[in-house]
Order: C-alpha cells, then structure tokens, then sequence
C-alpha cells in the first residue's frame, strides 16, 4: 500500500482503475527518486535488473500493451515481441533516467486518452497467442487489471533494488517525494511506527 487511492466518483470504474495504475506508476518513478544515473543502472540485488531498466520495461511495456488494445501491432510476430521484451530491460546510452520518465509520462497520457475515448470497458480486442496463453479476444478491463498486475510486480521489485541501493523503502520515499504526508505515528500508539 505505499499510497493512498482515492475513491473513484461512484460508478466510475474506469477512474478507479486508472487511478489504481497511476499508483503503482508512482511506485517505479519514486524507486528512482534521488538517485544519479550510476546508481539507477546499478544492479546491487540478486536481480539482474536495474531501476533505469526496469522503468523503460514498464514504459514501453505499456506502450506495447495500448498498441495491441488499438490494434495497431499488424500480424504478431513471437520472435519480435520477445527481442523488443529482451530490449526492452536495457536503457541504451542516450536513454536516461530523465528521458525515461518523460516516456513514462507520455505512455501514461496516452493510455488515460485511450481509456476515456473508449465507449465502455466491455470492449474488446485480440489479444495475441503466446506459449503460455492461447490470446483471443479480451476486453479492455481485463487488460487494465493486467496492466495493473505487472507495474505492480515490477514496482515491489523496484523497491528491493532501490533498498539495495541506499537502503530506502518505499514508505521512506512516499513521505520524501511528498506523494503522501507522513502521519502522526504517536496517535496510533508506541508499536504503530512503520
């Protein structure tokens, strides 16, 4: 839970699911908050992977995802999907910690746009087979709710890296960042400190 969602306007499902997305967006840009470009390509956990190269995997990720939702893909190629995934985990050398953000910003705005223009969530699209997946056609609830799953899983990951680092949890980062105030810990009682 590093944050507090606010409760969608009732009946907006679409609100609530993306303000649950936009959430766990937050989780990656904090695990990178403060950290130089050395530090964020780092790999100082049993993962192989570094905060700079987990946040362009959620960036172009998402990307891929909204592609596939508005059709745009063409004929699914396997082969292609899985080097673009494979690539998608290394930031090039012009691909900054600065820049990724900046995708990240524009992936989020245009999956928001996609989300609103769209007549209801029911709507479908033609999710593609895979070796663990038979594709099909889906709605794009259920790929928000995916979309959901695997920032989400990538951000808890991102914070192991990021302790890793410089030894700050996500709560630290929440109350440092100004994402959420920190609370009055004392009107809890002595064991409620987090």
């Amino acid at each position: 839970m590093p944050v507090v969602v606010k409760s969608e306007a009732p009946g907006d499902e679409r609100g609530a699911l993306l303000a649950y997305l936009e959430a766990q967006r937050g989780g990656i840009r904090r695990a990178l908050h403060g950290l130089t470009e050395e530090q964020a390509r780092s790999v100082p956990s049993a993962s192989a992977l570094s905060l700079a190269g987990l946040l362009k995997h959620v960036a172009t990720g998402e990307r891929g995802w909204l592609r596939t939702l508005q059709g745009r893909d063409g004929k699914f190629d396997f082969t292609e999907a899985m080097k673009g995934w494979e690539d998608g985990f290394h930031p090039g050398e012009g691909e900054t910690v600065e820049s990724l953000l900046d995708l990240y910003a524009q992936v989020a705005r245009e999956t928001e746009a996609a989300v609103r223009a769209l007549g209801s969530l029911d709507e479908t699209f033609d999710a593609p087979k895979v070796p663990w997946d038979e594709g099909g056609k889906r709605s794009w609830r259920w790929a928000l709710l995916h979309l959901i799953e695997e920032v989400a899983r990538h951000a808890g990951h991102a914070d192991i890296i990021r302790e890793s680092i410089d030894g700050k949890g996500a709560f630290d980062l929440v109350f440092e960042t100004g994402a959420m105030p920190e609370p009055d810990w004392s009107a809890f009682g002595p064991d409620a400190q987090r």
